[in-house]
């Protein structure tokens, strides 16, 4: 088994394509095929359930994605580790973020990274953060930056960017924006709730808020952009609970931010979610020494 054999087997797994795979890797169809078919050989079972229009994993292949994600992100940290030694920084750094993220602006910071280290591609993928977690315990990913982490989800370690408290967004002619500046849980009851997918950090802290206040809600307009959102609480279809930055964008303008009192905190913190220490790569490690002193902290 080469790793050649593990990266062309990763790039068909991930764009469930052979096709789109080559182009990704600028080899031939017909090589790419041949390399997989003989890793398969070596393996002796299928890797990928092949029709005319898909290609999807089987067991087997779900079984050694795992593994084979972590073997090359164990090569390229060997690799990057030897070019540090020499005074070199190369290869590739790949991050995770959620979506408005607080506490840490991940365009100005790559861009400081590229500045200092222009010989490290960089690559970045927004997600939630359950899949945050999972791209960097499995090497995927170098670090990530997500939101409303609990230690028994991760046992690498985590450094904190910022904490705030939740607020409720309306438009300015919902009864909350008249009834006063501050509301209590039980004043949410019966509302119609505006959120993002469950896995994005904001809605995870404002679950984890309404179970802790033995509130119920409905979420009826989900959706996977803060934008929409905003847009959504501006036509006064719904309202949204969310951290109290998303209070202060532009698109947010006209809209009345109402804070939450009660027993039950709603706060929402974001944090670095990095491998444990020896595990760490030069490139996470010098993209970390500008979040450390990124004054947004």
């Amino acid at each position: 088994m080469e790793l050649r054999q593990l990266e062309h087997f990763v790039a068909v797994a991930e764009e469930q394509h052979f096709t789109r795979a080559a182009e990704r890797l600028a080899v031939s169809q017909s090589g790419l095929s041949a390399s997989v078919r003989a890793l398969e050989h070596e393996l002796r079972t299928p890797l990928f359930s092949r029709t005319t229009r898909t290609v999807r994993l089987t067991e087997a292949g779900q079984a050694l994605l795992v593994e084979a994600e972590r073997t090359l992100a164990g090569a390229r940290a060997a690799r990057d580790a030897v070019d540090a030694v020499r005074g070199l920084l190369r290869g590739t750094l790949t991050l995770g973020v959620e979506q408005c993220v607080a506490g840490v602006s991940p365009a100005r910071l790559l861009a400081a990274f590229h500045r200092d280290h222009p010989q490290m591609e960089i690559r970045l993928r927004q997600e939630g953060t359950s899949s945050l977690l999972e791209g960097v315990a499995g090497g995927r990913l170098d670090l990530a930056f997500a939101a409303t982490v609990s230690p028994p989800e991760w046992r690498g370690e985590l450094v904190p960017l910022a904490r705030e408290p939740m607020v409720v967004l309306c438009a300015p002619g919902h009864r909350l924006a008249r009834e006063g500046a501050r509301v209590a849980w039980s004043g949410l009851r019966g509302e119609s709730f505006i959120d993002f997918h469950p896995d994005w950090g904001p809605r995870r802290a404002a679950d984890e808020a309404f179970a802790a206040a033995g509130t119920r809600r409905t979420v009826a307009l989900e959706v996977s952009d803060v934008h929409s959102l905003l847009e959504l609480v501006h036509e006064g279809l719904g309202i949204a609970v969310v951290p109290h930055h998303f209070a202060r964008k532009p698109e947010a303008r006209g809209l009345v931010a109402v804070e939450l009192g009660g027993a039950a905190p709603a706060v929402y913190e974001s944090v670095v979610v990095l491998p444990p220490a020896g595990a760490m790569s030069p490139g996470a490690r010098a993209l970390m020494a500008l979040v450390r002193e990124d004054p947004l902290r």
